[in-house]
């Protein structure tokens, strides 16, 4: 792929122990019973690549919570708990990163030409597989702190990418933010890697780190691995849908 420098607009396992220590096991026992957990990857022609991005690293940490904490770390986390889920249920992984460092070529210098140069290598894994499912992690941030919940933007350069967010949107409502009446979101230019990518995409916000609840939930291993859960149900949603 001929990568193009583009200006970025700033702004805004199955796996019994895992579930076990994520939702306890009556809980777990009540969800299957009511056909609120994944269906295992089984019988499919052709299994997905699932590409995974963790948002921002090295000198961008991404937006921070009012005590400092910033979004990178928290992204790579979630981002590497799905990972393991996905790869212990059979799926073949890729990572645009899993360390905390950007990914631009080698020799260039200059902040805003290193950004640019990272989200045009993370956009040429994006669109390197044929059969790729793609999601960004990230965390949201607003100027008033009431706000919280996850939200789904996806690209309209790929007709399933819409499916692909409402999955994982109804299983956020469905696993980890019951109150949560947020929609999923068309994506624009300014989210370069979301609307460029020519595979079903989604870039998930995961919560708001300018909420201060929120911001301390995310700020712990066990949310942040009910996060990751929650992601792999609703990849997995939309893998067995298709």
């Amino acid at each position: 792929m001929n990568k193009t420098h583009r200006k970025i607009v700033s702004g805004a396992l199955v796996c019994g122990c895992a579930l076990f220590t994520l939702y306890g096991a009556s809980r777990i026992a009540e969800r299957a019973e009511n056909g609120a957990l994944p269906t295992a990857l089984t019988g499919m022609e052709e299994t997905p690549v699932i590409v995974l991005d963790a948002g921002h690293g090295g000198i961008d940490g991404g937006c921070t919570s009012a005590e400092g904490v910033p979004e990178k770390g928290i992204n790579l986390d979630i981002m590497l708990r799905l990972r393991d889920l996905l790869e212990v249920n059979g799926y073949d992984v890729k990572v645009t990163r899993d360390t905390d460092r950007s990914i631009h070529d080698e020799g260039t210098e200059g902040i805003a030409a290193q950004k640019s140069s990272d989200l045009d290598n993370r956009l040429e894994l994006f669109n390197k597989y044929d059969n790729a499912v793609c999601i960004s992690i990230h965390q949201n941030q607003f100027t008033d702190p009431r706000y919280r919940g996850a939200q789904m933007f996806y690209s309209g350069s790929n007709s399933t990418s819409e499916a692909l967010a409402r999955a994982l949107q109804e299983r956020f409502r469905a696993l980890l933010q019951p109150e949560n009446e947020r929609e999923i979101k068309l994506c624009g230019k300014e989210l370069f890697l979301c609307y460029y990518s020519d595979n079903p995409t989604v870039m998930a916000e995961c919560g708001f780190l300018s909420n201060p609840d929120e911001a301390a939930l995310l700020n712990t291993e066990d949310y942040r691995g009910k996060v990751a859960f929650t992601l792999f149900s609703g990849i997995s949603d939309f893998v067995n849908r298709k």
